[in-house]
Protein backbone atom coordinates (compact mmCIF):
# COMPACT_ATOMS: atom_id res chain seq x y z
CA UNK A 1 0.00 0.00 0.00
CA UNK A 2 1.11 3.48 -0.97
CA UNK A 3 1.84 6.21 2.22
CA UNK A 4 1.70 9.91 1.10
CA UNK A 5 2.39 11.46 4.49
CA UNK A 6 5.51 10.30 6.87
CA UNK A 7 3.48 9.54 10.27
CA UNK A 8 6.15 10.24 13.05
CA UNK A 9 6.76 8.74 16.43
CA UNK A 10 8.66 10.73 18.92
CA UNK A 11 11.16 9.37 21.09
CA UNK A 12 11.36 9.91 24.74
CA UNK A 13 13.92 12.79 24.61
CA UNK A 14 12.36 14.86 21.83
CA UNK A 15 10.37 17.54 23.44
CA UNK A 16 6.66 17.18 23.24
CA UNK A 17 6.47 20.71 22.31
CA UNK A 18 7.60 19.36 18.51
CA UNK A 19 4.55 17.15 18.41
CA UNK A 20 1.93 20.03 18.85
CA UNK A 21 3.88 21.93 16.26
CA UNK A 22 3.66 19.67 13.77
CA UNK A 23 0.48 18.55 14.83
CA UNK A 24 -0.56 22.37 14.81
CA UNK A 25 0.23 22.32 11.17
CA UNK A 26 -1.84 18.56 9.94
CA UNK A 27 0.96 16.07 10.96
CA UNK A 28 0.63 12.87 12.25
CA UNK A 29 3.23 13.35 15.29
CA UNK A 30 2.49 10.90 18.25
CA UNK A 31 4.66 11.23 21.27
CA UNK A 32 6.03 8.21 23.53
CA UNK A 33 3.81 9.66 26.35
CA UNK A 34 0.66 9.91 24.44
CA UNK A 35 1.39 6.64 23.26
CA UNK A 36 1.85 5.43 27.25
CA UNK A 37 5.31 3.87 26.30
CA UNK A 38 7.89 6.07 28.65
CA UNK A 39 10.94 4.35 29.36
CA UNK A 40 10.56 1.33 27.01
CA UNK A 41 13.76 0.48 25.42
CA UNK A 42 15.71 2.11 22.14
CA UNK A 43 14.69 -1.63 20.39
CA UNK A 44 10.79 -1.47 21.73
CA UNK A 45 10.59 2.13 20.72
CA UNK A 46 11.99 1.26 17.19
CA UNK A 47 9.14 -1.95 17.22
CA UNK A 48 6.49 -0.23 18.58
CA UNK A 49 7.14 2.42 15.38
CA UNK A 50 7.35 0.08 13.32
CA UNK A 51 4.03 -1.60 14.21
CA UNK A 52 2.49 1.72 13.92
CA UNK A 53 4.13 1.95 10.71
CA UNK A 54 6.10 5.23 11.55
CA UNK A 55 8.85 7.16 11.47
CA UNK A 56 10.98 7.33 14.69
CA UNK A 57 12.21 10.95 15.40
CA UNK A 58 14.97 10.85 18.24
CA UNK A 59 17.94 12.74 19.58
CA UNK A 60 19.78 9.10 20.21
CA UNK A 61 22.53 8.92 17.52
CA UNK A 62 24.52 6.50 18.44
CA UNK A 63 21.78 3.83 20.03
CA UNK A 64 19.72 4.26 16.91
CA UNK A 65 22.47 4.36 14.61
CA UNK A 66 23.78 0.68 16.19
CA UNK A 67 19.75 -0.62 16.39
CA UNK A 68 19.40 0.75 12.34
CA UNK A 69 22.43 -1.37 11.27
CA UNK A 70 21.42 -4.19 12.81
CA UNK A 71 17.70 -3.92 10.78
CA UNK A 72 19.70 -3.31 7.12
CA UNK A 73 21.97 -6.68 8.28
CA UNK A 74 18.72 -8.60 8.82
CA UNK A 75 16.81 -6.94 6.10
CA UNK A 76 14.32 -5.87 8.42
CA UNK A 77 11.54 -3.27 7.56
CA UNK A 78 11.42 0.01 9.14
CA UNK A 79 9.26 3.47 8.47
CA UNK A 80 12.07 5.28 8.74
CA UNK A 81 14.80 7.06 11.67
CA UNK A 82 14.98 11.12 11.54
CA UNK A 83 18.52 11.64 14.19
CA UNK A 84 18.07 14.91 15.32
CA UNK A 85 20.76 17.40 16.84
CA UNK A 86 19.84 18.84 19.85
CA UNK A 87 17.99 22.07 19.38
CA UNK A 88 14.67 24.20 19.96
CA UNK A 89 11.57 22.58 19.53
CA UNK A 90 10.50 25.25 17.50
CA UNK A 91 13.69 24.61 15.14
CA UNK A 92 13.31 20.40 14.98
CA UNK A 93 9.67 21.37 14.62
CA UNK A 94 10.76 23.52 11.17
CA UNK A 95 13.79 21.29 10.02
CA UNK A 96 10.86 17.96 10.47
CA UNK A 97 8.49 20.44 7.96
CA UNK A 98 11.56 20.22 5.31
CA UNK A 99 11.26 16.51 5.14
CA UNK A 100 7.05 16.22 6.01
CA UNK A 101 6.68 18.78 2.75
CA UNK A 102 9.16 16.82 0.66
CA UNK A 103 9.25 13.29 1.31
CA UNK A 104 7.03 10.85 0.99
CA UNK A 105 6.26 7.59 3.45
CA UNK A 106 7.12 5.43 0.92
CA UNK A 107 10.18 6.93 0.16
CA UNK A 108 11.35 7.60 4.15
CA UNK A 109 10.86 3.36 4.45
CA UNK A 110 14.22 2.26 5.78
CA UNK A 111 16.31 4.99 5.25
CA UNK A 112 18.14 7.30 8.38
CA UNK A 113 17.55 10.91 8.14
CA UNK A 114 19.89 13.40 10.02
CA UNK A 115 18.55 17.19 10.87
Amino acid sequence: MSSLFIRLYLDEDVNVLVADLLNARGFDALTVRDAGRLQASDAEQLAYAITQQRALVTHNRSDFEELVQTYFATEQKHYGVILAVRRPPQEIAKRLLVILNRVTADEMENQVRYI
